[in-house]
């Protein structure tokens, strides 16, 4: 009888064994990346826990190439020459960064590093454009700086004068800088004519992504911890309305065509998709982990943290931190379409043709 029930026994485990190595199969399969379209240009990918950049081929549809970078890296950015692009070294817990690292997409070299001031944080960064110069706000000193990058010199340093200096947006018609302040719950305006600060915006707290619109006629920013976007117009510098969003809305950004505007909120792990005339939200495009308990079994939580529009106005580029992925929205359906698989903790995203 002893004998019997020891078969029994490893018999069960050998079921169990089986089942276990099937779900393990089965899940490698369906978390696995799968690039399935064909499109224009390169796509560049900062992984913040592997400390590098990927460079992914849009066309081909595989990886390029890897440029090991340091520790901390947040924030890319491409030059309006499309040569470069430029990538913020924010450091980490113990160390605080204070360097930009410029990277040429010609040659598929680091070209240089340009020191700034010590423990200084550079965070957001963006191109300024029909110029070899970036803007970029930090989280040390909470400073707004223009470099040129050529050069290497810093030629603007205005005092942000609010806590958690985040992500910054440049008007395309004024000289005129936004700056969200995420520990102030703020909107920092600065004119670059009179190198100074000119205004701030009190806005809800955790205030974090930014876009301008087109014309440069509104500013939206998210406010994390409100679960709310402010819309402020750039005439008067006001804000004139305020929208709900899904928990944690982090980066939006607009559609090439302005009508539409895409908010990735990271609790959530989904996309929200609003109308940017009528103010309302048109979609919502899940991505697949939190619905139910198939999703939460094969799938990892997502949590997008940022998003970035191809140039030709037909796909947006989604960073799934969570699943170390970037999720592919097809702009005219609003769907899911495709996936790029990365490193670890996938944030920011850079373009270029």
């Amino acid at each position: 009888m002893l004998g019997l029930n020891m078969k029994k026994i490893k018999y069960i485990a050998l079921i169990i064994c089986f089942l276990i190595l099937v779900r393990v199969i089965i899940v490698f399969i369906i978390r696995a990346p799968s690039y399935t379209i064909q499109t224009t240009g390169k796509l560049y990918i900062v992984d913040e826990l592997s400390s590098d950049i990927k460079v992914f081929d849009l066309l081909q549809g595989k990886e390029l190439i890897e440029y090991p970078i340091k520790a901390g890296m947040h924030d890319i950015a491409s030059l309006s020459d499309q040569n470069r692009i430029v990538v913020t070294n924010y450091g980490t817990q113990e160390i605080k960064g204070n360097s930009i690292t410029v990277i040429n997409t010609k040659s598929n070299t680091v070209e240089k590093t340009i020191y700034l001031d010590e423990g200084i944080r550079p965070h957001g960064v963006v191109f300024i454009p029909e110029t070899n110069k970036v803007a970029l706000v930090t989280d040390g000193g909470n400073y707004f700086l223009v470099i040129n990058i050529e050069t290497g010199i810093i030629e603007k340093k205005i005092k942000i004068e609010q806590r958690g200096s985040h992500h910054l947006a440049i008007h395309p018609n004024k000289p005129i800088a936004f700056v969200t302040n995420s520990s102030a719950g703020s909107l920092s305006i600065i004119d670059l004519e009179l190198d100074k600060l000119i205004k701030i915006i009190r806005c809800g707290k955790g205030t974090n992504g930014i876009d301008i619109t087109k014309d440069g006629s509104e500013v939206w920013v998210t406010n994390t911890k409100d679960n709310s976007i402010n819309i402020i117009n750039t005439d008067i510098l006001e804000i004139t309305d305020t929208l709900n969003s899904g928990k944690e809305p982090l980066i939006l950004k607009f559609s090439i065509d302005g009508v539409n505007c895409l908010v990735a909120n990271g609790i959530d792990g989904n996309i929200s998709v609003f109308n940017r005339h009528s103010r309302k939200e048109i979609k919502k495009i899940s991505i697949p982990g939190k619905k139910t308990l198939v999703e939460k079994i094969l799938y990892h939580t997502p949590h997008p943290v940022n998003v970035l529009m191809h140039s030709n106005g037909l796909y947006a580029f989604v960073s799934n931190s969570n699943a170390n992925k970037i999720e592919v929205i097809d702009m005219k359906t609003f769907e899911l379409v495709s996936n790029i698989g990365t490193g670890k903790l996938p944030k920011g995203l850079a373009f270029i043709e």
